[in-house]
């Protein structure tokens, strides 16, 4: 009997055993599907990181047509700037030869008139609008002071006379008034 009862405890140190060596295993086994990702995870990481480079790389072509967009209008405006202001020198020709055509025929000066108002047509299309400045208050920032006269009639810093007109494109400054200014 003395044997029977020792069976028994040697059997429950077997199971005893047997059940640690069956958690660590279920452990380890645990721990190795944590560590180790299996082919369909190692894919759908693979597949995540494809598509974010699809996405960036798209966002940078959405950027770059865009900075390219913008470049293109600038360099449209740069352009038709510089056009515009070969035809204001036109502009002020006209005005100057109209002033002095007094020995011309009738058809020619009209003629004449007929182009330069074609001329101011074309800058108005293009949103280009003379200012008067005469008998205005000067404004350093609309008007370029070419002379100061003497007046007892009018108060200092009033326009007296405008050599060439100015100019705005829109809401911009395209060229100012060059004026003589009362001192």
């Amino acid at each position: 009997m003395g044997n029977a009862a020792q069976k028994p405890y040697k059997q429950t140190d077997r199971q005893e055993s047997n059940q640690e060596s069956e958690q660590e295993s279920s452990q380890q086994s645990s721990q190795e599907l944590i560590t180790e990702p299996t082919d369909t995870d190692l894919l759908q990481q693979e597949l995540e990181r494809e598509r974010n480079m699809h996405l960036r790389t798209l966002a940078d072509f959405d950027n770059y047509r865009k900075r390219i967009d913008r470049d293109r209008a600038i360099i449209a405006k740069v352009d038709k700037r510089e056009m515009i202001f070969s035809l204001l020198d036109v502009v002020d020709n006209f005005e100057r030869a109209l002033k002095h055509m007094d020995n011309v025929s009738e058809p020619i000066m009209e003629g004449l008139e007929v182009i330069y108002k074609n001329l101011l047509s074309i800058l108005d299309a293009q949103g280009v609008k003379p200012f008067d400045s005469v008998g205005q208050q000067f404004d350093p920032s609309l008007h370029e002071a070419i002379a100061a006269v003497e007046s007892d009639e009018l108060e200092e810093g009033v326009i007296i006379d405008e050599l060439a007109r100015g100019y705005q494109w829109g809401n911009e400054l395209l060229r100012p008034a060059r004026v003589r200014v009362v001192k």
